[in-house]
């Protein structure tokens, strides 16, 4: 993977335009059970690699750790003694062991199987989004999407930033590959830029026509996923740049603004899951080929059947050796589907 800053742009071929309407519409199935974490809904979550964790940040419950197997509220997670922190962004370390939340101003890191804080600190800026990698032998290390157009790899140990990623807006959306050598942002400077976290260089650089609100990378860093606000969600690779297709979604729904809210790759990035606000996950193939197909189609259900709320879906997990898969929804409950 070179160093030098490459711009892709939208392509516009007939190729990408009719990938649209490849595989049409999957049979929308019902989760096989939930799990309510939150009385009156959740703002953040995070659901752990292996898909047994999930950290919730309840609208007025304050922030909790929960093991999805046992069905049990283990630890109450807030930053402050006696106080419910409303906890806007969270992740786990790719090993499960470590968990990271955040407030618009404070950070805590927490060891999962203990349920103890290790550290606190105030954010360099407000927090919008984050990510968490494994410990190596130089640190955790934790990246921090912020309110002041920059996105700044975080020193957990250290409590101190080691590099900086600059945009023209605010950084909506941050992801890192396991291995700690890319990160990935999304602005609303309308770009998502792929970072190589060494040496604080941008390495490719994918233009939308919106607010780039979610970006994720497959665990190898070999793929990437980054989706506007009403505009095109596309799949890419990360070596050279270049567009592998546009996630099918016909384009009067993106006007209508049902944009995603969530995305994550399986382990090879052959698989991604993808969130709507319209309480909608979809499990997409992507083929060698570069054909994006939608696979299965879940449809969860609302807190109130007779209300017209909705609930976006905030967070995902694989759990491919048992073919089973997890979802936060914003209305306080995980979902689990086969």
């Amino acid at each position: 993977m070179g160093t030098l800053a490459v711009t892709r742009t939208l392509l516009t071929s007939t190729v990408v335009a009719a990938s649209l309407f490849l595989g049409g519409c999957a049979q929308e199935s019902k989760p096989t059970s939930s799990l309510e974490v939150a009385s009156k809904g959740a703002q953040g979550a995070a659901i752990s690699p292996d898909g047994d964790w999930a950290v919730v940040g309840s609208v007025h419950q304050g922030g909790s750790l929960w093991k999805i197997s046992s069905r049990e509220r283990l630890f109450n997670w807030n930053h402050r003694k006696d106080e419910q922190t409303t906890i806007l962004s969270a992740d786990f370390s790719p090993d499960g062991k470590w968990a990271i939340t955040a407030d618009p101003h404070t950070l805590v890191l927490w060891n999962v199987e203990t349920g103890q804080p290790l550290r606190f600190w105030t954010s360099p800026g407000e927090v919008l989004s984050i990510a968490l990698s494994n410990s190596t032998r130089n640190g955790l290390y934790a990246l921090l999407g912020l309110s002041d157009h920059s996105a700044v790899i975080f020193n957990v140990d250290k409590g101190r930033i080691s590099r900086t990623f600059n945009h023209q807006g605010r950084v909506r959306a941050v992801d890192l590959s396991d291995d700690l050598n890319y990160a990935l942002t999304g602005s609303e400077d309308q770009t998502a830029v792929l970072w190589d976290v060494k040496s604080g260089k941008a390495v490719h650089r994918m233009e939308h026509q919106n607010d780039v609100q979610i970006v994720a990378l497959s665990p190898d860093g070999k793929r990437a996923f980054s989706a506007g606000k009403y505009d095109k969600a596309l799949v890419w690779n990360t070596d050279d740049g270049e567009l592998i297709n546009e996630v099918p979604i016909p384009n009067e729904l993106l006007i209508r603004g049902l944009r995603f809210t969530s995305a994550r790759f399986n382990e090879t990035g052959s698989k991604l899951l993808t969130g709507k606000p319209d309480q909608t996950v979809q499990l997409w193939n992507i083929a060698g080929s570069g054909e994006i197909k939608e696979n299965k189609r879940w449809r969860l259900p609302k807190r109130d059947a007779w209300k017209p709320t909705g609930a976006a879906v905030i967070a995902l997990s694989f759990d491919e050796s048992g073919g089973t898969y997890h979802a936060v929804a914003s209305n306080g409950f995980i979902h689990t589907l086969k």
